[in-house]
Parts: C-alpha cells; structure tokens; sequence
C-alpha cells in the first residue's frame, strides 16, 4: 500500500475517531490532531478537564490561534510527525485539522489529500471560528456518517482499498 497523508474534518460527533478506528483494522494508521499540543498545554496552564463542551473548544481554538500567532508550532509538530511517518511502517497518516486556512497550508506542505466526514444527525457547532466554519471547504473526498456503525466501517473498508468513497 502507498502512503498516504489525509487531513480529516468534521464537526464534533461526527465519527472521525471511529472511522480512523475502523480504517485502523484494515491498514496501518498514525493519528494526530493539530491540537494535540494545545490540549497538552491547556492541562498545563489552566487544568483543562478534557470535556469537550462550547466554553472548551473556545478556549482550544484560542490557546491553537495564540500558538500559531507566536511561532506556528502546530504545523511545526505536524510537519515533526510526518517525518516520522515517512520512515515508520505506517499507511496512512489521518491529521485533524479544523481551520480552513491550516487545512490548505498542510495541504500544499505535505502534498496531502483533504476529507470531510459529515453526519447530518448531528448538531453544527457556531460558537466558534473553527467549528463554524468546517464545511466553508472544497474537500477531496465526502464521507457521510448517516448510517450504522456496520455502514462507516464498510465505508472505511472501501476507502482503504479503493481510495475514494463512490
């Protein structure tokens, strides 16, 4: 298998999680979050609990603006992990990346694929810049999560083998 580096989005529930889960039973997979760092440093600076509510993802996508304001780290530790990827026995390389402009410069750096997984049972979260905006993309592949488990699991056998979602 050729590797592969897909930046994926989505609003929040969606199912990115479980699909990586689901393409991870079927090929080799790294995963990281361009917010990996920031939820790090959130712990850290103010005890951020983890619970993903509105006044959280606000203070995520701040504390992610701040840092790439100071010395755009995240796409310094991105572009860490895709050397590591390079040279690891990985397939595929999911990167969750929020922000529209984040995603097109990752894109370009790494000459990467962009997937947008939806689900239309799910709320669309406004409260803040990056969640508002997921959709405002022409993403490479569209992955509805509107089924079953049994289905995004098909889905994500047939994105392994065939590459793209028909």
């Amino acid at each position: 298998m050729e590797k592969r580096i897909i930046i994926i989005n989505g609003m929040g529930g969606s199912g990115k999680d479980t699909f990586v889960e689901f393409c991870a039973k079927y090929a080799k997979v790294m995963n990281i979050s361009s917010v990996d760092k920031v939820k790090e440093a959130a712990k850290i600076l103010v005890g951020w609990d983890e619970i993903k509510d509105e006044k959280s993802r606000k203070l995520l996508v701040d504390l992610k603006r701040l840092s790439i304001e100071y010395n755009d780290y995240p796409t310094k530790y991105i572009l860490q992990s895709s050397k590591e990827f390079s040279t690891n026995d990985k397939d595929i390389l999911f990167i969750h990346i929020r922000e529209i402009s984040e995603i097109e410069k990752i894109k370009k750096l790494l000459d990467a694929e962009t997937l947008l997984l939806s689900n239309p049972r799910i709320k669309k979260i406004t409260s803040n810049s990056s969640d508002a905006n997921v959709d405002n993309y022409n993403y490479d592949i569209h992955i509805e999560n509107s089924g079953t488990l049994e289905e995004l699991e098909q889905k994500a056998i047939e994105f392994i083998k065939v590459g793209k979602i028909k």
